[in-house]
């Protein structure tokens, strides 16, 4: 006595084989089987398994630290925005046109700076929460606005600087994103600093000095 197996549709069948007669049987069975297109073909179901798995890996997303840095510079971006915005009210009520139009300016940029941070973290599946920046600003003059703008500028240099360094070693990505902005704050830097050497040439008492300075230097 033997055993006949068989798989029909996933469901397993043992018949039990008596005799040689019952080989008849066996035979007929299977041509009835095969006829119905019951008879189901070993495969290698663990190939398709591995075939549906390929390609299901979760998308890139900045790291936690590397969020962090963002968030604080963006911060620091909106801020000089507010900064500037503010400069360019003060210098256009008080009729210095060319500094006005020049402050009007960095307040735009620094909107770009912001942007590009913001587009750059949800590039990698980030969705950027935009912190409170400081708004009220009172200035005491031109030449205070001008030290104001370059002690900001230079905080903000060094921070990217700073940034950048820590995240050579963990995040090369980001740091070539930085260098931009790190060329940004050089250029800054170095022209706050060019309108102060300038400012201390004139008495900054003297309104038409001043005045005189703000027609030459912006």
């Amino acid at each position: 006595m033997g055993l006949l197996n068989l798989e029909c549709r996933g469901t397993k069948i043992k018949i039990k084989i008596n005799n040689m007669e019952d080989n008849r049987l066996k035979e007929e069975l299977f041509r009835e089987i095969k006829r119905r297109g019951l008879l189901e073909q070993e495969d290698d179901s663990e190939d398709d398994t591995e075939e549906t798995e390929e390609g299901d890996g979760e998308l890139y997303k900045l790291p936690s630290k590397t969020i962090k840095i963002l968030t604080d510079r963006l911060k620091d971006e909106y801020a000089a925005h507010y900064f500037y915005r503010a400069a360019t009210n003060w210098c256009k009520d008080k009729n210095y046109k060319k500094a006005a139009e020049f402050f009007n300016n960095e307040a735009d940029d620094e909107l770009t700076h912001a942007k590009k941070i913001q587009e750059y973290m949800t590039d990698f599946n980030i969705i950027p929460e935009i912190p409170q920046a400081p708004i009220g600003h009172k200035f005491n003059g031109l030449i205070d606005i001008i030290h104001g703008a370059y002690k900001m500028e230079l905080a903000l240099m060094k921070a990217y600087n700073e940034n950048s360094k820590d995240l050579f070693s963990d995040d090369i990505t980001t740091f070539d994103f930085l260098t931009e902005l790190r060329e940004i704050q050089k250029g800054a830097v170095v022209e706050y600093n060019d309108l102060i050497n300038g400012s201390e040439l004139v008495d900054t008492n003297d309104k038409f000095q001043v005045l005189y300075f703000e027609q030459t230097y912006f």
